[in-house]
């Protein structure tokens, strides 16, 4: 099984975009296999095929700390048909990575998902047409008000995509903010990057903003011009597959953080 997700858990193991890309490079392999399982195991749950758990490209055994997690990737594993394909399994991609690139460097991941809070989407806002800033700004003010007051991140607008400096106490302060686990930053870096946005990411991690709410709040621009000129079936589709990482990322966000998942 490891070498299905050597390129795919390897190299990059927080971009999700780069790990399909990587993936899609793989020949695919027939599927060898015929039960899968979850076991009990140290520190949470594993999955077996035909009772052999399975484990990353060097060697790590993939352990799951939420059993309603563990269940989801074992129904990846089992969905699949005559041949292994990763691309259909973005929580096994999720979890191969938070086991080989992540449990042992969080506070490094959270450094890098950080510096997302420099160049933020919600920071640089449209200056016409007037219907397109009201929708910014209903999609994007309430999470900066949140950031403001209740995590004290008072970060700087711009309009266009002219770079502006923010102050480092403001991104200090929303860093403080992120999880301290492996899979709860994780998730929020797939977010991240999917969306473009750090402050969305931490506004879904503390209940501010749901998930419907954040992946429109990322396709403003987007949608509004789609309404205007039409959509795009190329850009169409590239948003169709990133929102199945999107939904993965929800998922696994969700089940660390539900209160069987953490214990009495």
């Amino acid at each position: 099984m490891r070498e299905l997700f050597d390129e795919a858990a390897g190299r990059s193991p927080l971009d999700p975009q780069e790990l399909v890309r990587q993936a899609s490079r793989v020949p695919l392999r027939k599927r060898f296999y015929k039960e899968v399982g979850v076991a009990e195991a140290e520190g949470g749950f594993a999955i077996t095929l035909d009772g052999k758990a399975i484990r990353t490209p060097s060697g790590r055994q993939v352990i799951i700390p939420a059993r309603v997690l563990a269940d989801a990737v074992a129904a990846e594993w089992a969905d699949q048909k005559e041949t292994i394909n990763p691309m259909t399994m973005p929580l096994t991609r999720i979890a191969n990575s938070v086991v080989e690139g992540v449990v042992d460097c969080v506070d490094l991941v959270s450094d890098d998902l950080a510096k997302y809070l420099q160049s933020d989407l919600l920071f640089y806002r449209a200056g016409h047409p007037e219907g397109l800033v009201a929708r910014e700004a209903a999609h994007w003010d309430p999470v900066l008000f949140w950031a403001a007051e209740t995590l004290g991140a008072h970060f700087i607008l711009s309009e266009g995509v002219m770079p502006v400096t923010q102050p480092e106490v403001a991104v200090q302060a929303a860093r403080a903010a992120l999880p301290g686990d492996a899979w709860s930053v994780a998730a929020l870096h797939v977010i991240t990057t999917l969306t473009g946005s750090a402050l969305l990411a931490l506004a879904l991690a503390h209940g501010v903003r749901d998930a419907g709410q954040v992946w429109a709040a990322a396709y403003v621009d987007e949608d509004w011009n789609a309404e205007k000129w039409g959509v795009d079936e190329e850009a169409a589709g590239r948003r169709a597959a990133r929102l199945k990482d999107f939904h993965a990322a929800v998922t696994v966000l969700a089940a660390v953080n539900a209160p069987a998942a953490k214990g009495p």
